[in-house]
């Protein structure tokens, strides 16, 4: 397996808007609020990769991540004045955390904005460490824009989550750290979001060891620095995921951008499910529940090492603040994103014996689930899981359920299958109630706040007939949703128009092999 998107970056080692952050990283204060945080060697990990791997443990701050570092550098050079008049800022939790630490320590009054989706946790800890909240809007763009209103109406002094060379430079003294912690590494891995850390770690460690490779890491459905990459300049990204939430940003920092080009190496994705199998890795060898962003880049390591042994390799652990209501969706997703689980798909005949035929030649592998409803008198598909001790052991299976003349599909990286069909109790539905209707199937995402199935419902209307429904709550600002509907209609495209219409972004699956076997 390898990267869905690798750049390599051709600017690096020209030094014209790096070449400042020495001093400031130098001179940063931080360490009134931070730690030097220890580097852990994940013994576990690196004898599975043959590779030496690290972690740089960001995550035992004062605040479990690495953002007091930017945010007290910040506000402890504003001046005198700027201080006076208060400070405002936005996050999702982890920047607002580390504004609230250093206000409360220069004794300066502080206000947050905070989306509504903001994790329970990170509100509390900025309620505790004193500042006052406002939450607004989904994400945090909205958040940004309330923020920046509020600051030019009432004259605060903001304070940018990442796009700031003060706040860059604190975030530089993890790098400044880890030249000093003696170890000869080949590779850093940096988790992205808005390329603060990525930017003020690449600037210190590649001024003074060109030979050390800097990567970073993003979620591929949050990329925005891949996509200013590809386009050689900042792009706004439509929209972002928020599962790793720490990380969810739509448009990469300019001050960053003119970093990374010219400090960088590469920048790589990986997907929800191989930081849900970090999330694991982090755990095994440090007993830390890391939250999603905090493992982004061992998530990226992981698969880059694949190509190398005997390197020594760091990732940052930039988080530990994990909402507790996501464990059961990494734990569950873990398992993929480590490739140590298979789901299939396998069709039998409704006959007496059949199970006990199957079973047989599933033998003594680990089964994780065994999915089936009856739905006719013919056939029946099963949705079975399986825990595979290599890839060989799979294709073992597979050539076998061939050679027996199964009929059978591999849904392992079926989306409808791992968010719904998984977690669905019933079976077929029965024809739509119009003789000229057909069920269409579509994929979308909630925010989790309340009263979003109740706005959804409203817009929707009651023109066309929902006939399946499943949410589930993954414990991050979005749910997923899956949503049959009965349309009468020959012209397709006033369905989609109309759900457009209702503010929710919904993907047609109506020829998703997954629905056709269990669900149609």
């Amino acid at each position: 397996m390898w990267f869905k998107l690798r750049l390599k970056i051709n600017n690096i080692g020209k030094f014209k808007n790096s070449k400042k952050y020495l001093k400031l990283i130098n001179e940063a204060s931080v360490y009134d609020v931070a730690i030097d945080s220890p580097t852990t060697h994940a013994i576990n990990l690196s004898n599975k990769e043959d590779n030496n791997i690290f972690l740089k443990r960001e995550d035992l701050q004062p605040i479990f991540s690495f953002k007091n570092r930017g945010a007290y550098n910040k506000i402890s050079n504003l001046s005198q004045k700027q201080k006076s008049k208060g400070i405002i800022a936005a996050s999702a939790g982890n920047h607002a955390q580390g504004v609230a630490l250093a206000c409360k320590k220069l004794n300066i009054p502080c206000k947050i904005i905070m989306p509504v989706t903001a994790p329970e946790n990170k509100l509390n800890s900025v309620k505790r460490l004193g500042a006052k909240i406002t939450q607004h809007g989904e994400n945090l763009a909205e958040a940004l824009v309330k923020a920046e209103k509020i600051c030019k109406r009432n004259k605060y002094t903001f304070v940018h989550p990442f796009d700031d060379p003060y706040t860059i430079a604190g975030q530089g003294t993890v790098g400044k750290e880890i030249l000093e912690d003696g170890i000869e590494y080949d590779a850093i891995f940096v988790p992205v979001g808005g390329g603060g850390l990525l930017a003020g770690i690449s600037a210190w460690v590649k001024q003074h060891k060109k030979k050390i490779k800097i990567i970073g890491v993003e979620v591929d459905d949050s990329a925005c620095l891949s996509e200013a990459l590809k386009a050689n300049k900042r792009v706004l990204l439509k929209k972002v995921g928020l599962f790793a939430d720490g990380v969810a940003v739509s448009q990469v920092g300019k001050n960053n951008l003119d970093v990374i080009k010219e400090c960088v190496d590469e920048v790589v994705t990986v997907n929800i499910d191989e930081v849900c199998a970090a999330v694991r890795d982090i755990f095994e060898d440090t007993r830390v529940l890391s939250e999603p962003s905090g493992a982004v880049a061992l998530a990226g390591l992981k698969i880059y090492s694949k190509k190398m042994k005997n390197k020594n390799l760091l990732a940052i652990s930039s988080g530990a603040n994990v909402n507790f209501e996501k464990l059961g969706f990494i734990v569950e997703r873990s398992e993929l994103g480590e490739n140590r689980e298979k789901i299939l798909s396998i069709k039998i005949p409704e006959n007496p014996g059949s199970f006990l035929k199957l079973s047989k030649v599933l033998g003594r592998l680990s089964i994780t689930e065994f999915n089936y409803r009856k739905s006719d008198n013919t056939d029946a598909f099963v949705l079975v899981g399986i825990r595979t001790a290599s890839e060989d052991s799979y294709s073992k299976l597979k050539q076998k359920l061939k050679k027996l003349k199964y009929n059978f599909s591999d849904y392992t990286t079926n989306k409808i299958s791992n968010d719904h069909l998984r977690h669905m109790v019933g079976g077929r539905g029965i024809a739509p109630n119009k003789s000229q209707s057909i069920e269409r199937i579509f994929n979308g995402e909630f925010p989790e706040r309340p009263g979003a199935l109740l706005d959804f419902l409203k817009s929707f209307g009651s023109k066309w007939d929902i006939s399946l429904f499943h949410y589930r709550n993954i414990g991050s600002a979005y749910g997923n949703i899956l949503i049959g509907i009965e349309d009468p209609n020959k012209n397709k495209s006033l369905l989609l128009k109309h759900l457009e219409k209702c503010g929710t972004s919904f993907k047609e699956e109506s020829n998703n092999k997954a629905y056709l076997d269990f669900l149609k």
